[in-house]
């Protein structure tokens, strides 16, 4: 829970604030844009919600932040039980945001997929009650993919709640050494129909996107898009091979998608040709060493 008396200075007078317990992941920055903001090392309320939507939304972001940086000076109970309630949070056929990110993983994103063949989870958020329930209602889970070692959180009790199968690559095994599948290969493989395994190495050794229905990509921390630049990123940091990590990339212009849902940095839906001149032109800046 957030503590008043930690209350950052960057934040805007009003009843939202965000305390010093912040790790900058951009969980807020995601569910709330209009409310925070990155601010030198953390992020903070820079506009007050303006209405209800806005409300909202901040208060989604206040559930979803993993150390409980956010807090209130007056809580409305009410529109806060329905952020809750909004959770996991559709984006578009089956597919969803789980919400309550992890601080095990640095508050990344996680994923659930429902679909006839079994449902999915991809990387884990925080286990919750609330989260457990609503995987009951919506069939369980049956497989949980990891897409590298950073983002595994909770996927153990996931796995064993709902008797679900992880899968996780070679490369980064030793995170999840138990896990019930290991990918061995480097080659993008048909895991199933409509789920496809790209194995990107570059961020990691053993990461991977998941692509579902050559619509959606899943994609850890190997890919995300930032709405300042209205483009498509990825590491110049925290690289385990840079030279494989370009070539991942170049990898992933071979497939189709609308959506890249990252584990951390913005999602972004856009039309298929969009997105490929997007990949493209991210190809071209790491091929000319650009930032």
């Amino acid at each position: 829970m957030a503590d008043p008396h930690k209350r950052l200075d960057t934040n805007r007078p009003g009843n939202f604030y965000v305390d010093t317990t912040c790790i900058n992941c951009d969980t807020c920055r995601q569910l709330a844009p209009a409310s925070f903001e990155e601010v030198g090392e953390y992020s903070a309320v820079v506009q007050q919600p303006a209405d209800d939507t806005e409300r909202l939304q901040a208060y989604r972001a206040l559930l979803a932040c993993p150390t409980g940086s956010i807090g209130t000076e007056q809580s409305d109970k009410p529109l806060l039980r329905k952020a809750k309630a909004d959770f996991p949070l559709r984006l578009e056929d089956g597919v969803y945001y789980c919400g309550f990110n992890s601080e095990k993983s640095f508050g990344a994103n996680s994923f659930y997929v429902q679909h006839t063949g079994g449902n999915w989870l991809i990387d884990s958020p925080r286990y919750l009650k609330h989260l457990v329930d609503a995987f009951e209602r919506m069939g369980g889970v049956a497989h949980i993919f990891l897409t590298h070692e950073d983002d595994v959180a909770d996927a153990a009790k996931y796995a064993q709640r709902f008797g679900a199968k992880r899968i996780i690559h070679c490369k980064d095994a030793h995170a999840m050494p138990d896990a019930e599948e290991i990918i061995e290969e480097l080659n993008a493989r048909l895991f199933s129909p409509e789920f496809t395994i790209i194995p990107v190495p570059g961020h990691t050794a053993g990461s991977m996107c998941f692509l579902y229905q050559d619509r959606f990509l899943f994609t850890g921390d190997h890919l995300w898009w930032d709405p300042e630049t209205q483009t498509l990123e990825s590491p110049r940091q925290l690289v385990s091979d840079k030279e494989a990590l370009r070539q991942s990339i170049e990898k992933l212009a071979l497939y189709p998608f609308e959506w890249v849902l990252a584990g951390h940095g913005g999602r972004i839906h856009l039309p298929q040709l969009q997105m490929q001149a997007a990949l493209r032109d991210l190809v071209e800046r790491r091929q000319r060493g650009e930032a």
